[in-house]
């Protein structure tokens, strides 16, 4: 590191805030926690003596000496948190999805623009390491010309927990949880598509929202289909791509959130390496392989927005390139009312 750490704040002290970004502001120099705001005061105080407590949000991002701000808030509250600390002079990391609604994002994007601050979205699964791999076959050609690319995004979780991802609420539902991975994935692999057509329907009992897609996205010369559901139990297939010369196939998830989870640190060379009983298998005509799956780094994100607020580097994820998948998932909604393909035009 070549700069002094920026001081960071985050929003929420849920699931996301503990398992996928303060591990990493505690292990990487180029980060330094500031604040946290969460009703949790007890847990906070006791877990982060050297941050700040706020009760509320917006008290943290009107009086927090924080320069970055990390929004793990509920979906529905995403654009307002996000415009308020631009407008404080805060440069913003926003979970996934970055909003709700396409105007709400270009507002965001203007205003960020206007202010010179860096808006980035967290996602995350661009460093999964399974897609690394991908992106390494298909640019290396192993697979030919890609015909099907099939990427799933499945858990088992049949009953109905009664939290904010699973009620009807704005961003509700795991169209707006598990799609955005999938589809940021699909377009940093082949960019926009020229159509899409989507079935997105709830089917588990008192379900209230969304709990099953199926996302079809054309190109000219192939197809991306992207599912998820919830009643999958392991194992769950990842990965299917169809190619003139092959077939690759990987079950399982990126072993980094499982590491995290348990609270390995960030910070260890493999830290979060795959174990070789999840690699995947490339089928040709006469023989396979087992590909080593490369190694995954959620890392290099946070290293790479601290660079673009000191340094200014490159956006590691622009709040644009996100903005492009909620208007996917907000055309896929429409293609699952009206059981229309509709054509993609920016």
């Amino acid at each position: 590191m070549s700069f002094a750490p920026v001081k960071t704040a985050v929003i929420g002290y849920g699931y996301s805030a503990k398992t996928f970004h303060l591990p990493f502001i505690k292990a990487l120099p180029e980060l330094e926690l500031s604040a946290i705001s969460s009703s949790q005061q007890v847990s906070v105080e006791a877990d982060w003596p050297q941050a700040q407590w706020f009760g509320d949000a917006n008290d943290l991002l009107d009086n927090s000496d924080a320069e970055l701000v990390i929004i793990t808030a509920p979906n529905d509250v995403h654009y307002s948190l996000a415009k308020r600390a631009l407008e404080n002079g805060k440069h913003v990391i926003v979970e996934k999805p970055f909003v709700t609604r396409v105007e709400d994002g270009k507002e965001l994007i203007a205003l960020a623009e206007e202010k010179g601050l860096v808006l980035s979205v967290f996602h995350n699964r661009r460093w999964d390491g399974d897609l690394l791999t991908v992106k390494k076959l298909l640019d290396e050609g192993k697979l030919g010309e890609v015909k099907l690319f099939e990427s799933h995004f499945d858990r088992y979780r049949p009953e109905v927990r009664q939290r904010w991802r699973e009620l009807a609420a704005d961003g509700g539902g795991i169209l707006f949880d598990l799609a955005p991975h999938l589809l940021d994935q699909a377009l940093m692999l082949f960019g926009m598509p020229e159509a899409i057509n989507a079935q997105c329907r709830i089917m588990r009992p008192g379900s209230t929202t969304n709990d099953y897609f199926n996302l079809i996205l054309h190109y000219p010369e192939h197809l991306v289909h992207l599912h998820g559901n919830l009643y999958s139990p392991e194992p769950n297939l990842r990965y299917k791509i169809l190619g003139t010369l092959g077939k690759y196939e990987k079950y399982g998830l990126d072993p980094q959130e499982a590491c995290l989870k348990q609270g390995v640190e960030p910070n260890a060379s493999g830290w979060a390496q795959e174990d070789s009983s999840a690699y995947g298998k490339l089928y040709l005509e006469s023989e396979s392989h087992t590909i080593t799956t490369e190694h995954g780094c959620y890392e290099m994100f946070f290293k790479g927005v601290a660079s673009a607020v000191r340094l200014g580097t490159e956006n590691p994820v622009h709040a644009s390139e996100s903005l492009k998948n909620i208007m996917l998932i907000q055309m896929a909604m429409e293609s699952s009312e009206t059981g229309q393909t509709l054509k993609v035009s920016l």
